[in-house]
């Protein structure tokens, strides 16, 4: 995810998501992903304290800051290079598991009560953010014990 003071996303010339200061999140599923890792994703991208409070330190969260939030899809977070010239996408989830947690991911951000605008499932999208910060976080469920 990243802290953004503006971003959008675009799809044959249409803008289909697009948010003022928040959070740009590109979601990457994996064949393995549970109900479980969808709600650890929401509640930290709702919840970490990313934001500044009134003496510049990140103490606020997204809820907290009343930020909006664009998520994406982005199966190419799972892309492995470390072999050959073509990344391989095997971890990646397919089609409609993929999409189904994609789904419940914005949907379990909106039940914690934030703005949640959304690029278009498996379409090619262009992707227009200004960074703020820059603030980059790495979320990965697999990685929360």
């Amino acid at each position: 995810m990243q802290r953004v003071s503006q971003a959008r996303v675009r799809v044959d010339d249409q803008t289909v998501g697009e948010i003022d200061r928040g959070l740009m999140v590109l979601v990457g599923v994996s064949e393995t992903d549970s109900e479980e890792d969808v709600r650890y994703l929401a509640e930290k991208v709702a919840h970490l304290r990313v934001f500044p409070d009134e003496s510049g330190r990140m103490e606020r969260s997204a809820v907290e800051s009343g930020a909006e939030v664009l998520v994406v899809s982005q199966f190419t977070l799972y892309g492995d290079a470390r072999k050959g010239r073509r990344p391989s996408y095997t971890e990646a989830a397919r089609g409609e598991a993929a999409k189904m947690r994609f789904e419940a991911v914005c949907a379990h951000l909106r039940a914690l009560g934030l703005r949640v605008a959304t690029g278009s499932f498996g379409a090619h999208m262009l992707i227009e953010m200004t960074g703020d910060g820059p603030v980059t976080i790495l979320l990965d469920s697999r990685r929360q014990f």
